[in-house]
């Protein structure tokens, strides 16, 4: 039984570890292992207090009259998505952000990122129990495997993708932290958006195509965003350097 769930747990940090080691090569002054495992830890402790919040929220929301429409709305945009990216961005502005460790613009994307995978390896490890305990041990290993590529190339993928745009606004601060509010609001807001829509359309849209569409077509775009944001953050942490 040990062993089984040890297998499920791997299965659940792996996405995280992969797309860490993909990220942590975008920062041209690699980070201390240490600051990186204390974020990423802390970005899995956050699951705790984001799941108790969603669950107020759940109950209280269950108790507005409105259209199963405008529900399904409040739900994954400011239910699941806004609570997700406070609580993720929570774990920066906690722990980073007055640390002698951020001393360059890029780090607040890598750090944003690495708190995201820790809150994402927590979700997957989630996941991958609920989806796979009852089944027998060779169906189960198979079901985990499935579950944990699908979230790697989706929900994990989405989580680093979100955090490092709010990361982004923040690396705009970093020479004039009288901004920095305003920015970070906005990149929250803009991570929200994004996530809330992921979410709205695979589990909201009933048309299958749009199911599959819009979700790749964020990925896409967002993927697309995020690594012309580090290329324009890595310029500036360099010419800070010269």
């Amino acid at each position: 039984m040990f062993l089984i769930y040890f297998i499920y747990i791997i299965f659940g940090i792996l996405p995280s570890l992969t797309w860490l080691f993909y990220y942590l090569r975008k920062d041209l002054h690699p980070e201390s292992k240490k600051m990186i495992i204390k974020i990423f830890i802390w970005g899995a402790l956050a699951t705790i207090p984001t799941y108790l919040v969603q669950k107020q929220l759940i109950e209280f929301l269950s108790l507005v009259n409105i259209s199963t429409v405008f529900i399904s709305l409040i739900y994954w945009f400011l239910v699941i998505a806004l609570t997700e990216e406070f609580f993720k961005y929570l774990v920066i502005n906690l722990k980073v952000l007055k640390n002698p460790e951020f001393d360059e613009p890029i780090d607040a994307m890598i750090y944003m990122t690495i708190s995201a995978l820790g809150f994402a390896a927590i979700e997957n490890i989630f996941y991958v129990i609920s989806s796979a305990i009852n089944l027998p041990t060779n169906n189960a290993i198979f079901t985990a495997a499935i579950i944990s590529f699908a979230r790697f190339l989706g929900a994990t993928f989405l989580h680093t993708l979100c955090s490092a745009i709010i990361g982004y606004f923040i690396a705009m601060t970093f020479t004039n932290k009288k901004k920095r509010f305003r920015f970070t609001i906005l990149g929250i807001i803009t991570a929200t958006c994004l996530h809330g829509l992921y979410n709205f359309s695979i589990m909201s849209i009933e048309t299958n195509w749009l199911k599959i569409l819009i979700p790749i077509t964020i990925l896409t775009i967002l993927f697309l965003i995020v690594m012309s944001q580090f290329k324009k953050i890595r310029n500036i942490s360099k010419n800070r350097i010269s």
